[in-house]
């Protein structure tokens, strides 16, 4: 789709990676929706921002209502909402296991299935999806968080095949940890493990991440599709 001002709407913009991309493409001047379980404070004149659970369908399908009634399309919807859990898989409780799956997948899920109903008018979409390095790796302590990622890199390249003919590209970024809150609680040594196993041994960082995902984006990558790039020289 040939415009200027694209309409992205990225899950988890309260802070880290979301808040990120979502002042990033604010600065080129695209239309940015956002949305956490909070208020954000972020403020731009063309950035609105909804508070709801990304696993529950009513909140969801109301906010893709309001954004039809705004902007009558959606260019690219970015998940990037997410949490992690460090267990052993004796020690988790039930309780995380849903609120991993709940967030991690089921609002993947939620958040595509309405994004390609407004999509496919134009056939014209990217939905990016996130994953991480914990797959390949097959870090112990885990097992549920990497579950949910694998759940989403498989769900990305069946869901590719199903919404190829509608112009939509659906990929996976697979990030190397970041400075944020969710690996704040992480033992240093775990953390110095996890580089040790990677081609470049460092922690990545905001503009890597969006490299790859302006690389999804673009309007040449539209024969890229399925795909998970994983940072740091990581690979299956």
């Amino acid at each position: 789709m040939d415009v200027e001002k694209l309409i992205i709407l990225i899950t988890g913009t309260r802070k880290g990676i979301g808040n990120q991309l979502a002042k990033y493409y604010l600065d080129k001047e695209h239309m940015v929706v956002g949305c956490s379980r909070s208020q954000s404070d972020l403020e731009h004149e063309n950035y609105s921002h909804y508070c709801l659970d990304v696993s529950n369908e009513e909140q969801v399908n109301n906010l893709f209502m309001n954004i039809r009634k705004t902007y009558g399309r959606l260019d690219v919807l970015i998940n990037n909402a997410g949490m992690a859990s460090m267990n052993h898989t004796i020690l988790t409780p039930l309780s995380t296991v849903n609120k991993l799956f709940d967030t991690n997948f089921v609002g993947t899920f939620l958040f595509s299935r309405q994004a390609i109903k407004l999509m496919q008018k134009y056939k014209f979409g990217r939905i990016i999806n996130f994953s991480t390095v914990a797959v390949p790796l097959n870090l112990e302590g885990e097992a549920i968080y990497a579950a949910s990622k694998v759940a989403i890199e498989q769900f990305t390249k069946i869901l590719s095949k199903e919404v190829g003919s509608m112009g939509i590209t659906v990929n996976t970024i697979g990030p190397t940890p970041v400075e944020t809150d969710l690996i704040k609680a992480v033992p240093k040594n775990k953390i110095d493990e996890l580089l040790g196993q990677q081609a470049i041994k460092r922690l990545g960082t905001f503009e890597d991440i969006i490299n790859v995902v302006d690389f999804y984006i673009n309007s040449k990558s539209n024969f890229i599709s399925g795909q998970t790039i994983y940072l740091g020289g990581v690979f299956k």
